[in-house]
């Protein structure tokens, strides 16, 4: 099988039951497993607390012992800790069981980007992500679609179906992931430091700015909805209209949206028309505030429209800079590193979107706006920053065993 093939079909497998959590594990956690919201929340943030701590060391560990062997290893642990959510009773059996397989989450995504960082050329590397991001946004939604019919069920044993059901798409992800071909382990230098990437002080400048970025996927899942609802009169079902429409545009142009980003400066100036994008689409989201009827539903498809080519040229940018910026043998940490600043988006997203959109209304609309436009113009001269200050690469070791599929 064709590598990128195999990798799509990895990210099918693996997604579709991530659908199947991410839509259910609300409901089955506050209906079925004894947690009020209030704890469902509180655990939440601390397991994704838990991955973005763990992101970096998780990534060294992958280039120290094999990128393809710590991939398999985390998605081999997850498929038991999810299975172990079957068995959760309360907040305290949740967090004992989501805690090592957060720390498994980004073991296992740290992994992926050394396996594509380790063996795609690079003039590949920001397109193969791109694909599998489009793969991705349907596996989810196959995943959503499958879980809704246990939602019409509402019984404790559907829940578990869905629960099991994403424990086997990780055990059969595991097993494709097995016929990669391996990636060549590091040698770390004795005395030299071991956490290079959380020292690349450009590099944590590029992260920070890609976290503030990444809250507008906050923005799009938790601030529009309730914006839509709350502070609009168009109808709820708007809602679901522009999930539709980011998706299928996710799907379709996410691949020719990653053109010219394959290396860091053409990344940085992607991620400047970002951030003046998504200025724009907050400016629209804002004036579906004092608009009617058609008008309203016009400003915010408008908006929503604007919003996905921002996160499509956002997303390209990253992948680009993260992996342009990357010494050839620390790609596992300094991915792990460069997730950092998306989880800590999507973690300090809901409280910052909802008090500034939906608490401070026009004010916060253009603070949001103004943040994002900032972020996306300080990226091309963090790049240069970053550029002219790359850390030394250091020797390799061979890899051991072969591989049924290079890449």
């Amino acid at each position: 099988m064709p590598p990128l093939r195999l990798l799509s079909l990895i990210s099918l497998v693996n997604t579709t039951g991530n659908g199947l959590w991410m839509v259910s594990s609300a409901l089955y956690l506050t209906r079925f497993a004894g947690l009020s919201i209030a704890q469902t929340g509180l655990a939440l943030t601390a397991t994704g607390l838990v991955c973005m701590v763990a992101s970096a060391p998780m990534g060294y560990v992958a280039d120290r012992l094999g990128a393809r062997e710590v991939y398999v290893a985390g998605l081999l642990a997850q498929a038991l800790g999810t299975a172990a959510f079957a068995l959760v009773h309360s907040v305290w059996v949740y967090l004992l069981i989501g805690a090592p397989l957060a720390i498994a989450d980004a073991a296992q995504r740290a992994a992926r980007g050394a396996v594509i960082g380790g063996a795609v050329p690079p003039e590949e590397r920001v397109r193969t992500r791109a694909y599998l991001r489009s793969v991705t946004n349907v596996g989810i939604a196959i995943g959503s679609a499958l879980a809704g019919v246990a939602l019409a069920m509402d019984t404790r044993a559907a829940y578990v179906v869905l629960i099991l059901g994403d424990a086997l798409t990780y055990l059969v992800a595991a097993a494709l992931a097995s016929r990669l071909a391996p990636i060549p382990r590091q040698v770390h230098t004795p005395g030299a430091p071991r956490l290079v990437a959380l020292r690349d002080r450009p590099f944590l400048v590029f992260v920070l700015l890609d976290g503030l970025l990444s809250t507008h996927f906050g923005l799009f899942e938790v601030g529009l909805p309730l914006w839509i609802a709350h502070r609009t009169d168009a109808p709820e079902w708007l809602v679901a209209a522009v999930y539709l429409t980011n998706t299928t545009a996710v799907v379709l142009l996410q691949v020719r949206a990653a053109r010219g980003t394959d290396e860091p400066r053409g990344a940085a100036r992607a991620a400047r028309r970002a951030g003046l994008t998504l200025l724009v689409a907050c400016g629209l989201y804002a004036l579906s505030g004092h608009a009617h009827h058609a008008v309203t539903i016009a400003l915010l498809m408008a908006g929503a429209l604007v919003h996905v080519v921002g996160e499509l040229w956002h997303s390209a940018s990253g992948w680009g800079i993260s992996f342009g910026l990357s010494p050839s043998d620390k790609h596992g940490q300094y991915q792990g590193a460069y997730a950092i600043g998306m989880q800590l988006g999507q973690m300090l997203a809901p409280i910052v979107v909802t008090t500034l959109a939906l608490g401070w209304g026009d004010p916060g609309w253009l603070l949001l706006a103004v943040a994002f436009a900032l972020a996306g113009a300080a990226m091309p001269p963090t790049v240069e920053w970053a550029l002219k200050n790359r850390p030394h690469e250091t020797q390799t070791e061979e890899p051991h065993g072969s591989g049924r599929v290079s890449i």
